[in-house]
């Protein structure tokens, strides 16, 4: 991936590392924090996600011959600093909450330590990853939660950016959801994929007989079948029909999908189809799923909502210098204030596993005594620049995301706007 990211960087922090190099601070060893001030409106809890994305981004961050004639031809920044850019990589630390672990308002979600000008360089790519990933994992975990089970299917690709689409397809996975339809995401991340066809497969043939022969012919009978582009009462009549009552699953993409759900379950019950599944989507969320619980619903096509974070497309991320050579910095403006020095985090449980309050400490001092069901949250993941080994995979990240919402207090898990699932702590280094 040499020179493929590097550009992500932001103009201004280039300019930044121009002029510390220019008066000799840029070797200043420094700690930089990737925290939330505050949780989307309306959400008790947020999820991490993009962790391993960030690892592999900032192991991989080159500036190559293409990058640096670019920042020359446009005079971005002097000789000096594109001499600098040339030879980047990165050498620091890493550290940060494992991929799937639930934050709060001023979790120290990740670390990063340092040069200052090995770190200032990562803002905008550390940001653009964690803020995406962040806000669609989170997302997609109410969802989840909403489905109480049931499997959800995750077919947003046509409704964002190409690239952002494969991101959206494995945090939505991170999250519990079953399958992705994005053929580019199963590659990627080997994230089971499913689909079937459209309306236009139907529209295709001169009748939706035709099409459902051609369907059942090419995938067998276990396919799901599209039955709403023209009656929805004579689609199913006709699926069965064709597919007999073995059919794998009829599709529902339009209307009143409940009341639908309903009538189509009873009427495949009376064909003799009665394990046929029921597969509804369209515009759902996890405010629709919630409702549709009590229906006879056995899966759900879930699109734009989960890859914009439904309606919550960033987590809020940013990316703060809170230690200069071991001395604690911090950013006093008004309604965006940051605390200083480099921070770990301890979250309490009850003996029932119940998550009570995070507590966030300073790193230099005396940790807060850990009970026996209390545990940190931050772990390594780069050390002197080179990926920590057995990193947690994309399955234990999934495992983690259940465990963590299982932790929750139930009112955590409400779908109504409140106040964060648990309170977040700070000690100061002369509390810890």
């Amino acid at each position: 991936m040499a020179g493929t990211t590097a550009l992500l960087t932001d103009h201004y922090e280039l300019t930044m590392l121009s002029a510390a190099l220019a008066d000799g601070t840029a070797s200043r060893r420094c700690v930089f924090e990737a925290f939330a001030r505050k949780l989307p409106e309306g959400r008790r809890y947020g999820v991490v996600g993009g962790t391993r994305r960030v690892v592999d981004a900032i192991t991989d961050f080159r500036f190559g011959p293409e990058e640096v004639a670019h920042l020359r031809a446009t005079g971005v920044v002097d000789e000096t600093t594109l001499s600098w850019l040339a030879d980047y990589r990165f050498g620091g630390d890493v550290d940060g909450y494992a991929e799937g672990e639930l934050y709060f308002p001023g979790s120290p979600v990740l670390t990063v330590r340092g040069t200052f000008a090995d770190a200032v360089v990562l803002e905008t790519v550390v940001l653009s990853i964690l803020n995406h990933d962040s806000a669609i994992v989170s997302a997609a975990a109410r969802m989840a939660g909403a489905a109480n089970g049931r499997p959800i299917i995750e077919m947003g690709g046509r409704r964002t950016h190409e690239r952002a689409a494969v991101s959206a397809a494995r945090a939505a996975y991170l999250a519990g959801f079953g399958t992705t339809s994005n053929l580019e995401a199963g590659r990627s991340w080997s994230i089971p994929t499913s689909g079937t066809c459209a309306h236009a497969f139907t529209l295709l043939h001169d009748t939706e007989k035709e099409a459902f022969e051609a369907q059942v012919a090419a995938l067998g009978v276990g396919t799901t079948l599209l039955v709403d582009t023209y009656d929805i009462t004579a689609g199913i009549e006709t699926a069965v029909a064709v597919a007999g009552p073995e059919l794998g699953a009829v599709r529902i993409d339009s209307g009143d999908v409940g009341v639908l759900a309903r009538q189509a379950r009873e009427q495949l019950d009376a064909l003799g189809a009665t394990r046929t599944r029921i597969v509804v989507s369209g515009d759902l969320d996890e405010y629709a799923i919630a409702a549709l619980r009590a229906e006879p619903v056995d899966a759900y096509g879930v699109g734009t909502s989960v890859v914009t974070g439904s309606g919550r497309p960033t987590a809020g991320m940013v990316y703060k210098l809170v230690e200069v050579e071991g001395r604690p910095v911090a950013k006093r403006s008004s309604h965006k204030e940051s605390r200083g020095g480099r921070k770990l985090a301890l979250r309490r449980h009850k003996p029932t596993g119940t998550a009570l309050e995070e507590v966030v400490y300073p790193a230099e001092g005396p940790a807060p005594e850990a009970g026996e069901h209390d545990r940190p949250l931050q772990i390594p993941l780069i050390r002197g620049g080179q990926v920590v080994e057995d990193l947690p995979t994309l399955e234990d990240s999934r495992n983690r995301v259940r465990q963590g919402l299982v932790s929750l207090p139930w009112e955590g898990l409400k779908l109504s706007a409140g106040e964060p699932a648990i309170p977040t702590v700070h000690l100061t280094r002369e509390q810890s």
